[in-house]
């Protein structure tokens, strides 16, 4: 087996975490994955790995290797298209997650252009609102409303979500419509709380230059877009989200926008992706491609998100 084929070996382990998950990946036998990655560790003449019965753990040796051979793959990659049409039209197979809300209303609805572009790349699209874990998950890139606490990860921001105050006509009724946000004692919100922390977060108001937090009572409390809206239109209590989700509710008056002068803070939209120098290309177009459709939508108003989902975990 030469270096190469180890160095793909040893980063599928270090990316999954383990050795059967890397072979099956690789489709190789485990033996084979084992003994590539002992191999290498004798070459080189230092432990890359720690492996025990539950668990593989990366040395220091073994993250300084790992970064490099992702860089020199990914040379490799990027020089084996170099002169052939792949390196216009990249081909292969994608793995991206992302909200299910943005992949429902945004990005899937817009494939079609994609694949005019790009009819080579097959797409994974993982659509749910919980953190993943790019390295072990063997995921591309992700799309997330929060910007990462992970050094590992590369995060740019592509977009700026505007968002509104609403509830449904009913609760309004039953409790009066606040004027102002210093008059939000006696109503009650929609929560929506963090996995991480098992707490709601507070809503959020953009007033005088700052913005300013209020917590406020919920008989509901959910950890999904979806639900989050259904609980506001069964007349739970207030929420804040992105307008343009809210569009076809808002025009049929089953929700009601309040509090328009202190409107939550723009919620950002990042993608994630591992650094290095080179990108697959099949991986660098689909990233190009997201930036451009969100770049469409000059109001940055496209998706659910609660105003102040910012970190990873919820």
């Amino acid at each position: 087996m030469d270096q190469v084929q180890a160095m793909r070996i040893f980063t599928r382990i270090v990316e999954l975490g383990s050795f059967s998950r890397a072979a099956e990946r690789l489709q190789l036998p485990r033996a084979t994955v084992s003994n590539a990655l002992k191999r290498l560790e004798q070459r080189l003449g230092v432990r890359l790995l720690i492996r025990t019965t539950r668990q593989v753990q990366v040395t220091s040796e073994g993250s300084l290797y790992y970064q490099r051979c992702v860089q020199l793959l990914g040379a490799l990659e990027e020089a084996d298209t170099l002169f052939s049409h792949h390196k216009l039209q990249p081909s292969g197979k994608v793995r991206i997650d992302m909200p299910h809300s943005l992949a429902r209303q945004i990005v899937i609805p817009a494939l079609g252009d994609f694949y005019r572009r790009y009819p080579d790349i097959t797409l994974a699209l993982g659509a749910n609102d919980t953190h993943v874990d790019l390295l072990r998950e063997g995921v591309d890139c992700v799309l997330r409303a929060w910007e990462t606490e992970d050094d590992s990860l590369v995060a740019r921001r592509i977009a700026q979500l505007p968002q509104i105050t609403c509830a449904s006509p009913a609760y309004l009724q039953a409790s009066g419509t606040p004027l102002d946000i210093d008059s939000l004692a006696p109503h009650r919100a929609v929560g929506y709380f963090s996995l991480a922390s098992n707490r709601d977060y507070p809503l959020e108001f953009c007033r005088g230059g700052k913005v300013e937090l209020r917590e406020l009572p919920a008989r509901l409390s959910v950890s999904g877009a979806d639900a989050y809206i259904a609980g506001a239109r069964a007349g739970m209590g207030l929420i804040q989200a992105a307008r343009y989700s809210l569009a076809s509710w808002l025009e049929r008056g089953e929700l009601v926008e309040v509090l328009a002068d202190t409107p939550p803070p723009p919620m950002p939209i990042y993608i994630m992706y591992p650094p290095g120098r080179f990108l697959a290309p099949r991986v660098r177009v689909l990233i190009d491609w997201l930036i451009w459709l969100f770049d469409q939508q000059k109001s940055g108003d496209m998706a659910v998100f609660p105003a102040n989902a910012r970190k990873a975990g919820k």
